[in-house]
């Protein structure tokens, strides 16, 4: 049986915005066949923490095996490597 390929994507959906690149990552891991981990940034604040945390500048964030990936487009770049 095959081992199942999962990822961690931290992805914005504020109540009056959804941003467009978490959902264009979610899109590509599932077209790939993982399965999401999808954790969703409520609010500013949310965003916020989790850009400091982590050291990032935008959302989302992609994580594989523990390692971070980046946003959509390192997304888009790891997976056709």
């Amino acid at each position: 049986m095959a081992e199942t390929r999962t990822a961690t994507l931290y992805r914005m959906v504020l109540p009056d915005h959804v941003c467009p690149f978490g959902v264009r990552a979610k899109q590509l891991l599932e077209g790939a066949g993982f399965e999401v981990d999808d954790r969703i940034l409520r609010s500013r604040d949310d965003v916020d923490a989790f850009k400091a945390e982590h050291g990032v500048a935008t959302t989302p964030q992609v994580f594989i095996a523990g390692e971070r990936i980046g946003g959509s487009d390192d997304l888009e770049r790891y997976l056709a490597g």
